[in-house]
């Protein structure tokens, strides 16, 4: 794969040329006057769907952040987004735009945010990369594994910051878990167990009436053809986070690449395999039609199991951590040492004090001190400044996503995958196909 990167690159900078677009004029007052000229972040945003309305109105609480520009293939959505941002700075300066180019090839624009569905993720950030935006970019960074050795060495190349959406690496109790296991507290670790739903299938919704205002052949994109239906792309303003694009292969990977993306995330960050990953998949023996049962596999002998379960849970041989988003506990010789799981049942505490005691009774001296964050956009932010890799920089964010599309690949096809997490390569047992899709006309990666 590496050895089509350059010329994959190249065909993309010819069509991502193609829609640049003049110059934004951003006006002198129509933004917070706290920060000076050269310290403002000047920003567009990408997709205006659910997801993108809670990253807008946190980006637009920094006063360092001038918000320039909304795009969406939606008109309704678009022009949403656009009166939101208006009225948080009193004026009607911002631009809405149909064609992502127009705010990726701005030199006016600093960063991008990315939080269309997965199947453009890495094309509109490769467009910004290349044209010198820094890019917050939705989990999964990628829709195959292709697009993420891409984006990765494009990001390297462009010395770009890219940070990826995973917020569970800037919320304490998955820090703290992590750092227990990384410092042997539960012993030698022998498997994790990761609870998220199933691998995607391919779309066979019906056709419905073309939703007005829609740019439905853009937001297909290069993705196949095929016709509208509002379970892909919802009418109107999103109340809902679509279930329709994520669970059909074309455009994302179900929930193994939407919350496996979080849970697999952070198993990698507990196991030390950022920028690294497993050596081979093996699917469940009903591959056809299993919702779970898949594992990936470590060099160091470590199991990772896709369970019902409970997160994130790591099981070592003096113990167990286990930990999802305002949960946390630790089980020692068989003893619960710490947990709040429950709200109802463990009273008395909170997960703060839980994740704390243990933090002070057992890495007051830890060797391995994790990264950070107290909070992912903010993060993001101060690596525009600092030039320093953020929490979940793009090499992380694609380890990541790799590890949930190894997963899926063992549920499409069924193979027993050897794997090379530094060349991301095929050892044996695979397809190379199965690492990139056929990409539709002019978008190409």
């Amino acid at each position: 794969m590496s050895s089509s990167s350059s010329s994959s690159r190249r065909r993309f900078l010819q069509t991502a040329t193609a829609g640049v677009a003049a110059p934004f004029f951003i006006p002198g007052r129509t933004w917070a006057q706290d920060a000076a000229p050269n310290e403002r972040i000047v920003m567009g945003f990408i997709g205006m769907g659910k997801q993108m309305g809670g990253l807008l109105s946190r980006f637009l609480q920094y006063p360092n952040v001038q918000v320039v520009a909304v795009c969406d293939v939606d008109t309704t959505r678009r022009e949403d987004a656009k009166a939101k941002v208006d009225k948080a700075y009193g004026n009607t300066s911002c631009k809405a735009v149909n064609d992502f180019r127009e705010i990726t090839t701005n030199k006016d624009i600093n960063a991008v945010c990315i939080a269309t569905p997965d199947h453009w993720h890495a094309i509109i950030s490769l467009s910004a990369v290349t044209n010198g935006k820094d890019v917050y970019c939705e989990k999964p960074l990628t829709h195959n594994i292709h697009e993420a050795v891409t984006l990765v060495d494009t990001v390297r190349k462009n010395n770009r910051i890219l940070q990826t959406g995973s917020m569970q690496r800037s919320s304490a109790e998955f820090r703290i878990a992590c750092e227990l296991v990384r410092n042997g507290v539960i012993g030698e670790i022998k498997t994790v167990d990761t609870s998220f739903g199933g691998p995607a299938k391919p779309c066979a919704l019906p056709e419905e009436p073309l939703e007005p205002g829609l740019d439905w052949d853009r937001w297909l994109g290069p993705a196949p053809v095929r016709p509208y239906n509002s379970e892909l792309s919802p009418r109107g303003v999103s109340k809902n986070f679509p279930m329709g694009w994520r669970y059909s292969r074309e455009y994302g990977g179900g929930m193994v690449t939407d919350w496996g993306a979080h849970h697999i995330d952070i198993a990698q960050w507990g196991l030390g395999m950022d920028e690294n990953g497993p050596v081979e998949v093996r699917p469940p023996a009903d591959w056809q039609t299993a919702q779970k049962g898949g594992q990936l596999v470590y060099a160091n002998g470590v199991i990772l199991n896709h369970v019902t379960g409970k997160g994130c849970s790591f099981f070592g041989s003096e113990g167990e951590v286990h930990v999802n988003r305002g949960k946390f506990e630790l089980v020692l010789g068989g003893k619960t040492k710490a947990k709040f799981w429950d709200k109802d049942l463990d009273k008395g505490t909170s997960l703060q004090r839980e994740y704390t005691l243990m933090e002070r009774e057992f890495l007051a001296n830890a060797k391995v001190k994790l990264y950070n964050s107290k909070d992912q956009i903010q993060d993001f932010l101060a690596c525009i400044k600092s030039r320093q890799k953020p929490v979940c920089d793009v090499g992380i964010g694609a380890s990541s996503a790799i590890a949930c599309h190894l997963l899926n690949i063992g549920y499409y096809y069924g193979a027993n995958l050897k794997w090379d997490p530094i060349k991301n390569q095929i050892v044996s047992g695979g397809d190379p196909k199965w690492l990139t899709r056929d990409y539709r006309g002019e978008w190409k990666v």
